[in-house]
């Protein structure tokens, strides 16, 4: 069976989510048929629906993968508070008691990642995206996945500063501790707080003013 546009769009958007390709890459057709096995027809569909969604750009000619000024990733983060916080608190009030222990399980696991940014990162964003789920709201949970393919577009993770790490999953602990009491208010402004920091802590990587550990 022949991949399907669908099939290239997510193996294009994968690479790009793990950091095979980086904000500023060229992204060169042929290349891509051949990277990942399937015929150029479905990868430049992949390529103008990417386009399309602003995760690519172009450069003259070429497709390359987009990247965000500062007024952009000011912005991306206000909404990324505000959805993930309703999230939190739409979990507090849906979750299942299985739901809430998955969270504990994965922060748990997540310790043995201290140190390894990039392993990190996926962890958070499958910890992020249980409780997008645990919210019970397929909406939110689309609207939510749209934010988070965006933050792809990122060429670090917050991280990857010193320190952040473990701050991470305390604040991770804090977040799963309010779903699982059942507080909503706390559950919402918990979460926002914890965008929160993980973008002042973006920008001072940004400037230089914390060490990265990649």
């Amino acid at each position: 069976m022949k991949p399907s546009p669908t099939d290239a769009y997510s193996l294009i958007l994968e690479a790009i989510d793990i950091g095979m390709f980086k904000p500023g890459d060229r992204l060169v057709e042929s290349d891509l048929a051949e990277r990942f096995g399937v015929s150029r027809t479905p990868i430049r569909e992949a390529l103008q629906r990417l386009e399309t969604q602003s995760m690519l750009t172009r450069d003259g000619r070429s497709l390359i993968v987009a990247s965000l000024d500062y007024n952009q990733l000011a912005e991306l983060y206000v909404v990324r508070a505000e959805l993930e916080g309703l999230a939190a608190g739409l979990a507090a009030r849906h979750a299942s008691p299985e739901e809430v222990r998955v969270l504990r399980d994965m922060v748990e696991d997540d310790r043995a990642l201290m140190g390894k940014p990039s392993e990190m990162a996926r962890a958070n964003r499958r910890f992020h995206k249980q409780i997008h789920l645990a919210s019970h709201n397929r909406f939110l949970v689309q609207q939510l996945d749209l934010v988070h393919r965006s933050m792809a577009l990122l060429a670090t993770t917050s991280l990857a500063a010193e320190g952040r790490d473990e701050d991470a999953l305390k604040e991770h602990d804090a977040i799963i501790a309010a779903i699982e009491a059942q507080n909503e208010r706390a559950a919402t402004q918990t979460l926002r707080d914890h965008i929160s920091k993980a973008f002042v802590t973006r920008l001072k990587l940004d400037s230089g003013e914390v060490k990265s550990t990649v």
